[in-house]
């Protein structure tokens, strides 16, 4: 990990990934070969919401699909969301490509 990169754990898939902070989860996930459940790569179907029980991301949108309750229990939207730290995710659909 360096200031550019960050470790994404993916439960309960038990597999990790690394994530360049210019990209977003969804991306660097590809190009690592786990594949996230996803749609509209935009942040409004939601089919790629998970939750982080660790770690923070930041959005380049103001507001990525997300209630502001969902948003304080931790849900993120990785198609649109790019880490600002080492993450945790728990996204039960998430698969090896």
């Amino acid at each position: 990990m360096s200031g550019n990169t960050f470790t994404v754990h993916v439960e309960p898939l038990g597999r990790a990934f690394e994530a360049a902070r210019d990209e977003t989860l969804l991306v660097s996930a590809r190009a690592a070969g786990m594949v996230l459940p996803s749609s509209c790569r935009n942040g409004t179907c939601r089919a790629c919401m998970c939750l982080a029980v660790a770690g923070r991301v930041s959005y380049r949108i103001e507001w990525p699909g997300l209630s502001a309750e969902e948003k304080r229990d931790g849900y993120i939207l990785p198609c649109v969301a790019r880490p600002e730290s080492t993450l945790t995710l728990l996204a039960p659909h998430a698969r090896v490509a």
